[in-house]
């Protein structure tokens, strides 16, 4: 069985080709990806205008790219995938026509994948593959969320982030320091210059006694610190700031994720979207999770960002269940707003 999975949901054009046997792991056949950093770096951040008019460019040539890399025809293709939400509806719109056409062309079945998912299922296409059940630590974008993950489609969701999350906590607190767009690996790499124990900053809600997150007030301190400063700030307070913002996101991203190994009992934690690629965040699980007895999973760090293998992926492993659902009108929506619990099986 051949998926081609389409990802469009944000920023990232991804085409990905991938096989699922009857039973066992689906594997990557070949994908490809184009990301908009350079065009939206003017702006700041991404603009959903034009990040729709790119998908437009980009999806057909990196499809006919990947198919022939992974030298197959169109007409080998038994469903085709695509990232219906959450994400930007103009974005996610490119991705849903393109798939939905393609599909009824060939006479074969579309599948809305949620991008979350995919996100979640992505480890499963690494060296280091996962089993169920897991605990799932999600950080993509403006989603930080915990899981319980008994099989696809089996979710029970944790704890989640109130207000900024994760990413938006990097993302902000890099654009206080002047380092542009994207903030998160920009911050990231000032950090590695600095001392995280030259500032103090909060560790929202890390003794609420629950497993949800608050990166809100995380990002006013820096702020307030950067006003603080003010033109006396130097590159090696930057950096200083950078890397004590870093440890106080990855001390609480860590901290609860091994409270929420204790709360469901399990051994294996799954870490997924684009502050999954952070290396101190995986350099201080890594040693904590050591020191449990616990196994932790990354995807690749290709397929950190939004990618269409993971779609692809997430598609082949519900459909090797019997619990995708096979559109065959090809009729499409999208849904900007999609909680994972909504999608479970």
């Amino acid at each position: 069985m051949i998926v081609l999975g389409i990802e469009s949901s944000c920023d990232e054009t991804g085409v990905a080709v991938v096989r699922a046997p009857a039973t066992g792991t689906p594997k990557l056949l070949a994908h490809a990806l184009h990301s908009q950093i350079d065009m939206h770096q003017a702006y700041g951040g991404v603009v959903p205008e034009l990040a729709s008019r790119d998908h437009i460019r980009r999806v057909i040539p990196l499809a006919r790219h990947v198919l022939a890399e992974a030298g197959m025809s169109l007409a080998q293709i038994d469903h085709v995938a695509y990232t219906r939400g959450p994400g930007l509806a103009g974005a996610l719109l490119v991705g849903a026509g393109v798939a939905c056409s393609l599909a009824a062309a060939l006479g074969r079945p579309v599948i809305g994948v949620h991008h979350l998912e995919g996100h979640l299922l992505s480890p499963f296409l690494s060296a280091d593959a996962p089993e169920f059940p897991f605990v799932a630590l999600l950080v993509s974008g403006g989603h930080t969320q915990l899981m319980r993950v008994d099989d696809v489609g089996s979710y029970e969701l944790l704890g989640e982030t109130i207000d900024d999350a994760a990413g938006e906590a990097f993302d902000k607190s890099a654009k206080l320091l002047g380092l542009g767009y994207p903030g998160g690996p920009a911050l990231a790499r000032l950090a590695a210059f600095g001392d995280p124990s030259a500032f103090t900053f909060p560790r929202p809600l890390l003794h609420s006694g629950n497993l949800d997150f608050s990166f809100a007030g995380l990002k006013t301190s820096v702020r307030n610190q950067v006003m603080k400063l003010g033109t006396n700030v130097c590159e090696q307070d930057k950096a200083n700031i950078a890397a004590a913002t870093q440890e106080a996101i990855t001390d609480v991203l860590v901290r609860k994720s091994l409270k929420a190994l204790r709360h469901t009992g399990l051994t294996r934690i799954v870490v997924a979207g684009g502050v999954g690629a952070n290396a101190r965040l995986r350099e201080r699980l890594n040693i904590e999770c050591a020191t449990r007895q616990i196994r932790v999973h990354y995807p690749e760090l290709a397929l950190c960002t939004d990618n269409g293998a993971m779609i692809a992926l997430a598609a082949a492993m519900r459909l090797q269940r019997g619990t995708a659902v096979r559109q065959l009108d090809h009729a499409f929506n999208v849904q900007p707003r999609w909680a994972l619990a909504s999608a479970a099986a």
